[in-house]
């Protein structure tokens, strides 16, 4: 919850620093300032009320709405630090001439330019961030372990994380992602949370879409932060549509081969957002399954309870995106101790982070392409023999 007022903060803060930065640099009158002004502000209030507009409003109308702010979010997002940069720059150069008395006023970047430059580029960088945005990479990661039962040589594990349907990402998203769960025919399938972006009552049939993929050994799902942000009841509602059964501080053991446990996001449990919690902790949900057996933790965010090391083989999470945004993913990586890809921990335990195959809010990613996971948990028993 703090990242996300932290961030609406800075992202009010960037709006404002363009409107002045325009309205300085063109010496706008007062009435270019209030059109200016007005503009400016309803571009920057828009993911205030997309939630509410998607529930009340027609379709089309919610999916034009969302997308021109989440577009103008993006380009705040890029603008802002490069704008900023730049007048940096000439403030130092300023007090260089200042201080040292020179003549420095020839490397001085003209006003205009630190508006145009910063603009180009966001622009630029959005454009080729939202075509990233629809190229879902498949990222393979192979497990040895000596946890299957002997006859299982491996299991294919597929990893959905992040996957945001909503006014946003709707049938083609959610299309490449079955496909390619199809071409890799998983023994078992599993969300770790952020399956919805937001609660929009027309995007409900997708549900369908989820149910006939299948797998061996089931599909299983975690909650994350927007599947309450969203909505609690129509969240699992959804997710009980599409098939998956929902792990909410409990674990299963399925067909005496795996074990997968799910715990509940609870990244921001002070909201007042989250009901029907189990008291169990993490590692009371993980030491009562049994023992022996390849242990699979889903957990939305990428962190690690250590209470639970030795009690899990493998984490799979998501949340972080890899940033999802440049310059964003340049911080988040200092956010979060594990911020993306796989990680050995203590124990003989570790974490695999996905990037997600959405996005949240902004339909654009930069240096951050969205992924579906396929995991190979490989029997070194069986190759051994």
């Amino acid at each position: 919850m703090l990242i996300f007022l932290a961030f609406n903060v800075i992202y009010g803060l960037g709006n404002l620093y363009l409107f002045f930065k325009v309205s300085n640099i063109f010496n706008l009158g007062m009435y270019e300032d209030i059109f200016w002004g007005l503009f400016i502000f309803l571009m920057a209030s828009s993911p205030i009320f997309i939630h509410q507009y998607s529930l009340k409003g027609s379709e089309k109308a919610s999916r034009i709405f969302a997308f021109s702010g989440y577009m103008w979010m993006a380009f705040i997002v890029v603008f802002s630090p490069f704008a900023a940069l730049l007048d940096s720059y000439n403030f130092i150069v300023q007090q260089a001439i200042f201080i040292y008395g020179k003549d420095f006023s020839s490397i001085i970047i003209s006003q205009p330019s630190t508006l145009f430059i910063p603009f180009l580029l966001s622009v630029t960088f959005n454009i080729y961030g939202y075509f990233e945005a629809k190229r879902l990479k498949v990222e393979k990661l192979i497990i040895n372990t000596s946890k299957l039962p002997s006859g299982i040589d491996r299991i294919t594990v597929a990893q959905i994380a992040d996957l945001h349907l909503g006014i946003i990402a709707g049938d083609n998203t959610l299309n490449k992602v079955i496909k390619e769960i199809g071409n890799a025919k998983p023994d078992l399938i599993v969300s770790t949370g952020d399956l919805l972006d937001s609660s929009v009552n027309y995007i409900d049939y997708l549900s369908e879409k989820l149910k006939d993929i299948n797998a061996p050994l089931g599909k299983f799902a975690v909650i994350g932060n927007h599947e309450f942000y969203s909505g609690l009841k129509h969240a699992v509602k959804f997710i009980g549509e599409s098939g998956f059964i929902l792990l909410r501080n409990c674990g299963e053991n399925v067909g005496g081969i795996i074990n997968v446990a799910g715990v509940d996001d609870l990244g921001d449990t002070g909201n007042g957002l989250r009901e029907n919690i189990k008291s169990s902790s993490e590692r009371e949900i993980l030491a009562g399954l049994p023992h022996g057996i390849f242990t699979i933790l889903l957990k939305h965010r990428s962190d690690v309870n250590n209470d639970s090391l030795g009690f899990f083989d493998l984490q799979l999470s998501g949340h972080t995106h890899k940033g999802q945004i440049f310059p964003i993913n340049l911080l988040t990586c200092f956010i979060f101790e594990h911020h993306t890809g796989f990680k050995k921990l203590e124990k003989d335990a570790a974490i695999y982070v996905s990037r997600g195959a959405g996005t949240a809010g902004p339909p654009v990613r930069f240096l951050s392409p969205p992924e579906l996971t396929i995991i190979e948990v490989v029997n070194i028993k069986e190759i051994q023999n």
